[in-house]
């Protein structure tokens, strides 16, 4: 077993932390690649985000004035999908569960085989010793039937192997999409959709059984609330969680008031991951770092919540 270096006295330079085996299981692979590799092929720099405290709302505006532009050149996708696999291999990341939008193919008429391609060669040139686990992520803000028919679409290719659904979470209720969830299932997907992050601890509750969830990305609400989180222990539920991204868009006041702490005190099982790494700047190796300097966990702790992710 690697462990991570280092005494309760001595926290470890982040190189090393980079050097150890880990997982990044909350990855929105478009969002999630080095910023710099990116930036270089579009020919210019994206403005820095910055949050006016509205959450989703502010990060959907900044994808869309800032980001969006950037898919009309040719070779865009790949290059997205390229620097999403450098930044996990410049982490550490041997276990990558890593989203692409099901609905992206529509929006930018891109045939979903290219976005497959694209992925497939560029873990096998890039990052080969990676065990990629590709997901299908979809945005709440769309009707079921739209959303069912992208999940076809994109399925019948049985490359995918999870889903997600993310967005404002209040923007539909969750047991409209109960039927996406149902036809993931019957595919054999993993399930996993965001709740918590902005949401009530109820919110992670429902969402979870509603949908019957094998994970929940965020999850963070889960804290306010003892019932839930003893909820969420009998179930075996875990919780991706991603503080550089609660921090950023002003869920959370600062890492070390981050509840990740009370989930893991309540027997929780947690993971840290990135997000979105373009746009909030912090790998794995970063968040973990800068846990153990805010001193919200022991270096025993933060190599037990690494060692979780690799289970998964």
């Amino acid at each position: 077993m690697i462990t991570l270096p280092g005494t309760e006295m001595a926290i470890p330079r982040l190189k090393e932390i980079r050097q150890l085996k880990k997982a990044d299981l909350h990855n929105h692979g478009l969002l999630g690649g080095k910023r710099s590799v990116v930036e270089k092929f579009y020919g210019r720099s994206f403005s820095r985000f910055k949050s006016t405290g509205k959450g989703i709302v502010d990060l959907n505006n900044w994808i869309v004035k800032e980001y969006r532009p950037f898919f009309s050149l040719p070779g865009s996708i790949e290059k997205a999908i390229e620097a999403a696999f450098l930044q996990a291999r410049s982490d550490g990341v041997v276990l990558l569960e890593m989203s692409v939008d099901g609905s992206f193919h529509r929006i930018f008429n891109v045939p979903p085989g290219k976005i497959i391609a694209a992925l497939q060669y560029y873990h096998k040139t890039v990052a080969p010793g990676i065990d990629f686990r590709p997901e299908i992520g979809f945005s709440k803000g769309f009707p079921i039937d739209v959303l069912l028919s992208d999940f076809e679409t994109m399925n019948e290719y049985g490359y995918f192997r999870a889903i997600d659904l993310y967005n404002e979470e209040d923007i539909q209720p969750v047991k409209n999409f109960k039927k996406l969830f149902q036809a993931a299932r019957k595919s054999g997907l993993k399930c996993k959709a965001h709740a918590g992050e902005f949401g009530s601890a109820e919110s992670v509750r429902e969402t979870a059984e509603v949908l019957e969830l094998d994970a929940i990305q965020h999850g963070i609400g889960a804290a306010g609330s003892p019932s839930v989180m003893r909820w969420l222990c009998d179930h075996n539920i875990q919780l991706n969680i991603c503080p550089t991204s609660n921090i950023r868009l002003k869920r959370i006041r600062s890492i070390r008031h981050h509840p990740i702490r009370t989930l893991y005190d309540h027997g929780v099982r947690v993971t840290i991951n990135t997000d979105d790494t373009l746009i909030f700047g912090d790998g794995v190796s970063e968040q973990y770092l800068k846990l153990l300097r805010a001193g919200v966990f022991s270096i025993q702790e933060i190599d037990q919540i690494r060692r979780n992710g690799l289970e998964d």
